[in-house]
């Protein structure tokens, strides 16, 4: 009876970081190759976004006053496309959560393979899908007469905000996943991702709404990330006097780094704990 060798970790560090990046790069592939058999449900999750654009773009944008004046449809576009990354969270969940219950997760496990690569390889499999996502918004947001105004230096700076948070909550998804593991949960999870879309400067001003809902709203995450974005595409914003809304770009890089410092350590130490 032949015993097969399961062979451990390299012990020289740049050869481990090397396995790790091998072993991640093919659960992407993997993760990949999984939308490209589905094609469908890829393209329903594209044009999800675009639907509601059009929507609150040509339904309710002519009842929709800004402060200070201005196109709403440049207005709503930066939120639209934070509203894509948030979206992201139940894709991650959902992909997460389904490899558990199958068992897929610990078969990976059993192998000889980088402890970070499930993780890691979904993460990037699903930034991936976060840049087309955006793309994809963007050129939609061209068609309906968006525009950036301050250089492709400042449009790339705003989309890079935008990817930082969606890179900041699919870790949160990830967390979810591995602490609920159901993907039947998906409707629990659209329960915590709507309020924090919809609460937030996406769709109208927060000096339109009550007191206390406006301050609400202004220090939600998402809305640091949409000011920023507005601020650096030159599109129409609300300003404001608080802190938060003068200090936009910088929120939106402390919102997400703080969600990184919480949910990236809790997932890994989640995901070794699966079996125990």
């Amino acid at each position: 009876m032949t015993v097969p060798v399961v062979h451990g970790a390299p012990g020289n560090a740049v050869a481990r970081v090397r396995w790790a990046v091998a072993d991640g790069w093919t659960i992407t592939l993997r993760d990949l190759a999984h939308w490209a058999r589905k094609p469908a449900q890829v393209v329903v999750g594209l044009l999800f976004p675009v639907m509601i654009v059009l929507m609150f773009g040509y339904l309710f944008g002519g009842g929709m006053a800004i402060p200070g004046g201005g196109d709403y449809r440049e207005f709503l576009m930066p939120g639209m496309f934070a509203m894509t990354m948030v979206f992201g969270i139940e894709t991650t969940f959902t992909a997460v959560s389904t490899d558990i219950t199958r068992g897929v997760t610990d078969r990976f496990r059993s192998m000889p393979m980088a402890p970070s690569a499930v993780v890691t390889g979904r993460a990037t499999a699903d930034m991936l899908n976060s840049v087309v996502g955006l793309a994809v918004m963007m050129a939609c947001g061209l068609a309906v007469g968006w525009r950036w105004h301050h250089g492709l230096g400042a449009a790339l700076a705003a989309a890079g905000l935008l990817l930082l948070l969606r890179f900041a909550l699919l870790w949160a998804g990830v967390c979810l996943a591995l602490v609920i593991r159901s993907p039947e949960a998906v409707m629990a999870v659209q329960i915590l991702v709507w309020p924090l879309g919809f609460l937030s400067n996406v769709f109208a001003s927060p000096a339109t709404m009550p007191g206390w809902l406006g301050t609400l709203v202004e220090w939600n995450p998402l809305s640091a990330t949409v000011s920023a974005a507005r601020e650096l595409f030159g599109n129409p914003g609300f300003g404001g006097d608080s802190w938060a809304a003068q200090h936009a770009t910088l929120m939106a890089v402390a919102w997400p780094l703080l969600a990184l410092a919480v949910f990236f350590p809790l997932s890994v130490r989640l995901y070794h704990r699966l079996s125990r």
